[in-house]
C-alpha cells in the first residue's frame, strides 16, 4: 500500500507504521537478530497508538499554517511585541505554558472567532490558531499519549474537523469594513497561485475525521456527516 502525506489515506498508514514501531531488532553476539518490544506498548492498543500519531500530525500541521499565516502577515507578531516569527510559533507550541491576555481568558472557537472580530486589536494569527489548537486538545481530552483505559469522543473530533472547514472559508471571504482580508492566506492570482493553506487544512480534516470514525467504532456509534453550510456557520463547540 503506498503511503503518503494527504488526510485519510495517510491516517491509514498509520496502524502498520506504529506496530512495526513499536518492536526493535538488535543483533545478539553471534550476530542473531532478537526482536524486543517498547515496554509503554504492552498498555497501548493499536488505536491509541493511532491516536497519538494522529494528534501529534494534527498539531504538526496547525503550526505550520501557524508560520504561513505569518509569513504572510508579518505585522501580526510584530504588533505583539514578539522577536520573530519563529518566536510566535514557538509561543503556539508552548500554549498552556504562556500566559494570553489579549485573548482576555477566551480559548478554543471564541478564541479563534476574534481573528475575525472587527473591533480586536491582538495578534489575528495567534487568536485564529490558539483557539484551533485549543479545540484539538479538548478534542483529544488534554492528552498527547493514549493508553487502554483512555477514552475520547467522537463528536469532539468531528466538531473540531468541521471547525477546520469553517476556519478556511473565513480565511478566504470574511473582510473587515473596507473590504480587506483580515489574514492573507492563499494566493488566487492565476499568475501566482499557492493553495498551500488549503492543501494542509484539507489534510488536517481528513486525519480528524478518521480519527472520529475510527473512535465511533470502538464505540459502538455510527458517525453521520450534518451538512452545513460553512458560509453562514459558526466555530462549534469542542469541549463540552
Amino acid at each position: 500500500m503506498q503511503c503518503f502525506h494527504g488526510g485519510a489515506k495517510f491516517a491509514l498508514c498509520l496502524l502498520l507504521a506504529l506496530t512495526l514501531g513499536a518492536c526493535s531488532t538488535r543483533l545478539d553476539r553471534d550476530g542473531r537478530s532478537t526482536s524486543t518490544v517498547d515496554g509503554k506498548y504492552l498498555l497501548k492498543t493499536e488505536i491509541d497508538r493511532i491516536a497519538d500519531t494522529n494528534r501529534a500530525e494534527v498539531v504538526d500541521g496547525l503550526l505550520r499554517i501557524a508560520d504561513k499565516l505569518y509569513r504572510r502577515n508579518p505585522r501580526e507578531w510584530k504588533q505583539a511585541g514578539l522577536a520573530s516569527r519563529e518566536a510566535a510559533v514557538e509561543r503556539l507550541r508552548q500554549r498552556l505554558r504562556n500566559d494570553w491576555p489579549e485573548l482576555l481568558g477566551q480559548r478554543e472557537r471564541l478564541a479563534a472567532a476574534l481573528a475575525f472580530n472587527e473591533n480586536y486589536a491582538g495578534d489575528r494569527v495567534a487568536a485564529l490558531m490558539f483557539g484551533l489548537l485549543t479545540m484539538v486538545d479538548a478534542a483529544f481530552e488534554h492528552k498527547d499519549d493514549f493508553y487502554l483505559l483512555d477514552s475520547l469522543n467522537e463528536i469532539k473530533l468531528y466538531n473540531a474537523a468541521r471547525n477546520m472547514e469553517i476556519a478556511i472559508w473565513k480565511l478566504g471571504h470574511d473582510r473587515r469594513a473596507g473590504g480587506e482580508a483580515f489574514l492573507l492566506s492563499n494566493e488566487l492570482d492565476p499568475a501566482n497561485r499557492n493553495l498551500s493553506f488549503e492543501r494542509e487544512f484539507g489534510r488536517i480534516i481528513g486525519l480528524l475525521d478518521f480519527m472520529a470514525h475510527v473512535v465511533a467504532d470502538r464505540n459502538g456509534r455510527t458517525l453521520s456527516r450534518v451538512t452545513q453550510s460553512v458560509a453562514t456557520a459558526i466555530f462549534l463547540p469542542v469541549g463540552f
